[in-house]
C-alpha cells in the first residue's frame, strides 16, 4: 500500500475517486477506506465527500534517507543513516547497530517511537510526523568523568541549529534541556559503555518536538512543553533541521575533542535560561537550592547557597523558580 500513499501524495490537492483508486491498484472501497484512516494516524489529513471520493488536505513532513542525505554537509555524522518508520526506542537500535559494527557518527532516526524514553527514566512522547526522534553514536576517547561534559556539548550544538533554522530564542535549562519561552522543546539522554574507566561508545538520544501541536500533548505535558512550529509560527522540515544539527554537532564535537570542554562554557552561560535563576537541584541523594552561577571548568553546575558558599552539582534534576535578586 506504500503506491497508494505516494499516489496520494503526487496527487494533493484534487479529489480522486474510491473507484479511480481501485482500478489503478486492485483495492475494494473498505480496504482503502481502512487504509486512509492509517494514513491519518501517520499525520495525513483528508477531506471526504460522496461522489467525490478523498481529496489529502494536508501530509506530514517526509523524513527519509534520501530527504536527510540531500541536505548534509558533514564529514562523517549522518553519513551511516538509518531511518525508521517506527520504533520502540532508537537508542536501542543504535546501540545493537554497534554490536554490528556502525562507526561514529551513525544515526537511527524513527518517525514514531513506542517507547522512547528521557532522562530519569522518564517515557518521551514521540508521535508519528511531528518531531525528530533520534540518537548518533559517539567513540570519543576520553575517561569516564567527561561522560557529562558531552551532553552539554550536544545541548549547545542543538540550541545553535534551532535558532538558525527555526529563527527562535531557545535556550538551555540545566543539564540537557531546550526551552523555548518557558516550555521545553526538546531534551537529550546520554547512555554509554566503558571498560577500564574509558568510554567505549556513547548514544545521545534527542528527541525535538518540531510540528506537533502542544494542545493535543498528553495532559502531564500539556502546559509545560511545546514544539518549535508553534513558536515559530510555521511548519518546519524535519530533514533539513536533522541534517542542519548533524552538521553544526559534528563541528562542536570535534571542537571539544581538539580544545576540551573549556569554549563551551562560555557558549552555555551565553544560550543559558539556568544562569542567574535561583534553582532547586535534586540528586541522587539530596536537594541543593541557591542561585545559579554557571559552569565550572568540569562542566558541574555551580550554585551558591543561602550562606554564600557556592556547591558544585555533576547531575540532577533542576527546578527553576525566578530570576535571583541583587
Amino acid at each position: 500500500m506504500e503506491a497508494v500513499e505516494a499516489w496520494f501524495v503526487e496527487n494533493a490537492g484534487r479529489w480522486v475517486s474510491g473507484a479511480e483508486i481501485g482500478r489503478l491498484f486492485g483495492v475494494t472501497r473498505s480496504a482503502l477506506w481502512k487504509y486512509v484512516r492509517r494514513l491519518e494516524e501517520k499525520g495525513y489529513r483528508f477531506e471526504t465527500a460522496p461522489r467525490r471520493g478523498y481529496l489529502l488536505a494536508d501530509a506530514p513532513d517526509r523524513l527519509t534517507e534520501a530527504d536527510v542525505l540531500s541536505r548534509l554537509d558533514t564529514r562523517v555524522f549522518g553519513r551511516q543513516l538509518l531511518c525508521l518508520e517506527e520504533s520502540p526506542s532508537t537508542q536501542d537500535v543504535a546501540a545493537a547497530w554497534i554490536r554490528e559494527g556502525a562507526g561514529e557518527g551513525a544515526v537511527v532516526v524513527a518517525d514514531r517511537q513506542s517507547a522512547g524514553r528521557g532522562r530519569m527514566g522518564r517515557s518521551w512522547h514521540s508521535p508519528p510526523g511531528t518531531g525528530l526522534w533520534f540518537s548518533v553514536i559517539l567513540k570519543p576517547n576520553i575517561p569516564v568523568y567527561r561522560i557529562p561534559q558531552l551532553g552539554l556539548v550536544t545541548a549547545v550544538a542543538l540550541c545553535r541549529a534551532v535558532r538558525f533554522l527555526a529563527g527562535v530564542s531557545a535556550a538551555l535549562k540545566w543539564p540537557n534541556d531546550l526551552l523555548v519561552g518557558d516550555r521545553k522543546a526538546a531534551g537529550i539522554l546520554l547512555e554509554s559503555s566503558a571498560e577500564d574507566e574509558r568510554v567505549r561508545h556513547v548514544v545521545v538520544g534527542i528527541g525535538v518536538n518540531v510540528n506537533a501541536d502542544p494542545d493535543r500533548f498528553p495532559e502531564p505535558i500539556r502546559h509545560t512543553a511545546t514544539s518549535l512550529s508553534k513558536e515559530a509560527g510555521r511548519r518546519l522540515s524535519r530533514a533539513e533541521l536533522l541534517a542542519g544539527f548533524l552538521g553544526e554537532f559534528e563541528r562542536m564535537y570535534e571542537l571539544y575533542l581538539t580544545e576540551g570542554f573549556e569554549p563551551f562554557r562560555t557558549l552555555w552561560d551565553a544560550y543559558s535560561a539556568t544562569v542567574g535563576k535561583r534553582v532547586a537541584v535534586r540528586t541522587a541523594d539530596r536537594t541543593v537550592k541557591g542561585v545559579a552561577l554557571g559552569l565550572d571548568p568540569s562542566g558541574a553546575l555551580e550554585i551558591r547557597l543561602e550562606d554564600g558558599t557556592v556547591e558544585r552539582v555533576v547531575s540532577g534534576e533542576c527546578e527553576q523558580c525566578r530570576e535571583a535578586e541583587g
